[in-house]
């Protein structure tokens, strides 16, 4: 009967057991392994510096260990040995030589241990336990806020992101990698280039100049594209991504976070069709003009240009996103209009300098992981409009803005410069600046500086090459749509045989058809 009555209490008591085995868990940890690399540094000379990428004080779980764990530290930044003696002294200097358990637990740590051949191994999985433990924490604080009825949902959102983001980041190791294949891939790239009639070795931009310095976009550069308001920032980067979609085929995806989707195809729309603006927003097109629309529109559709107008884009959400868009759609080219609006939600700065910074760095980091060039915007400061002189208004890298670490960051950094508005109409030397825009690559990491000219045509918010333009042949074009206009107006109809119009003589020649 006692033994059927003590079967039925535990039976009884068995449900609270279980919850409190669920709820009562130790968080993960692995001090045998923290005691075993602890010793093994004291034991083996160079044993410190296997292990000293793959772990920080903090992944150590024990308190005594992380300070033991500092101490090594301390001791390899002046040079000094580390055995279980200079780490002892070391731990006195600190003042924390009773608290991690006095000479004695520094000796049983070293007793304890026979080598140090499985160090690293053991390291990874201290690391490992480290960041499980950071990801439960990360947990435990976005479960409690959003229980939390105040909290809103989107900014939680954007913290969890960028938590997660930050414990992410400590375990992106790369393995040091012996030359030869790296030799390869370079030489396979060489080939590549050498298959292309321009010579190019990445992404051309359709400027021919601008190419010549560049060799194209290269693949893991951050480029900087900086001008002050009304330079034609964007227009610049939308007669690109026309250039590179239509032209080359080249998958490219813009991400505005100062216009909306319609509006940055309505800016498509004036450059591919050289419409003006005006006429596009309110459809007073004349008939020319709605024929003009509807025959070079053609043009855009199925173009491989992938369009996100998520307003105030935090680096993480875009980071989610790209890697996104490159596997499913193979994204060639990331386009960011531009880079001091997006924002490093989650995570806490003393400054937006120090946020700009982190973001900066963000995409340089992604434009490296995804292996794709990244071109990101950036607004200048008003230091240059107080300048004098025909060179005073011209860009310099110390006018980027925020920040200095986006110079630091960036590959490469371009400005747009338009002299014609400042009313600078000549070069000093007699040729007309009227409709030419420069860009100036002021920083090139892995080649030539210099500047070049293209065509600015403002109505269509379109840059263009300079050869790009003969004035003969489309007056000829431009002729013979008024004379078309003029019949079209005559039957009132825009029923229009396509066929009867030839393609334009020159190539890569844009006129209004």
């Amino acid at each position: 009967m006692e033994s059927n009555s003590k079967n039925t209490k535990r039976k009884a008591s068995s449900p609270i057991v279980t919850a409190q085995n669920e709820y009562g868990k130790l968080p993960p940890q692995a001090i045998e392994l923290e005691e075993d690399v602890l010793g093994a540094m004291m034991l083996e000379k160079d044993a410190y510096y296997s292990v000293s990428e793959i772990l920080l004080p903090d992944c150590f779980y024990k308190d005594a260990n992380k300070k033991i764990y500092k101490a090594i530290i301390d001791l390899a930044l002046k040079e000094e040995p580390i055995d279980m003696h200079t780490v002892t002294e070391q731990l006195r200097k600190n003042g924390v030589l009773d608290e991690v358990g006095g000479a004695y637990y520094i000796t049983l740590l070293t007793a304890k241990v026979a080598s140090a051949a499985h160090i690293e191994f053991h390291s990874r999985i201290i690391a490992q336990k480290y960041l499980a433990r950071e990801l439960i924490r990360v947990s435990s604080e976005i479960l409690s806020k959003a229980f939390d009825d105040r909290t809103d949902v989107a900014d939680l959102m954007q913290e969890a992101e960028g938590m997660l983001f930050e414990v992410s980041q400590r375990n992106v190791k790369k393995d040091v990698q012996q030359i030869n294949p790296i030799i390869e891939e370079a030489v396979k790239r060489i080939q590549e280039a050498s298959k292309r009639p321009e010579g190019l070795s990445g992404i051309p931009s359709g400027f021919h100049s601008l190419d010549k310095i560049t060799s194209g976009w290269q693949r893991s550069d951050l480029i900087i594209i900086a001008a002050r308001p009304a330079m034609g920032k964007t227009a610049f980067v939308i007669s690109m991504a026309r250039n590179m979609a239509i032209d080359y085929n080249v998958p490219v995806a813009l991400f505005s976070l100062e216009m909306s989707n319609v509006q940055l195809v309505n800016r498509l729309l004036m450059n591919v069709c050289e419409i003006e603006g005006d006429k596009i927003k309110n459809g007073q097109l004349a008939p020319f003009e709605w024929l003009q629309l509807d025959y070079k529109l053609k043009k855009l559709y199925d173009a491989p240009i992938y369009l996100d107008d998520t307003p105030s884009l935090s680096v993480f959400e875009l980071r989610t996103k790209a890697r996104r868009l490159v596997k499913e759609h193979h994204i060639k080219m990331l386009i960011i209009d531009y880079l001091q609006l997006m924002n490093a939600s989650g995570m806490t700065f003393g400054s937006r300098e120090q946020e700009v910074s982190t973001i900066s760095r963000s995409l340089k980091g992604l434009a490296k992981e995804l292996d794709i060039p990244i071109i990101a915007l950036s607004q200048l400061n008003r230091s240059l409009e107080g300048r004098l002189g025909r060179e005073g208004k011209r860009p310099q890298l110390s006018d980027l803005r925020e920040s200095g670490a986006i110079e630091q960051d960036a590959d490469m950094v371009c400005f747009i410069h338009r002299p014609e508005y400042y009313k600078v109409t000549d070069d000093g030397q007699g040729n007309s600046l009227i409709g030419l825009a420069e860009i100036i690559v002021a920083k090139h990491r892995n080649g030539a500086t210099g500047d070049i000219l293209l065509r600015f045509k403002g109505q269509f918010a379109k840059f263009t090459n300079r050869d790009d333009d003969d004035d003969s042949t489309y007056q000829g074009y431009v002729s013979k749509i008024n004379e078309d206009n003029a019949s079209l107006a005559a039957n009132n109809s825009l029923n229009v045989d396509y066929d009867a119009y030839p393609p334009p003589p020159p190539p890569n020649h844009d006129v209004p058809f």
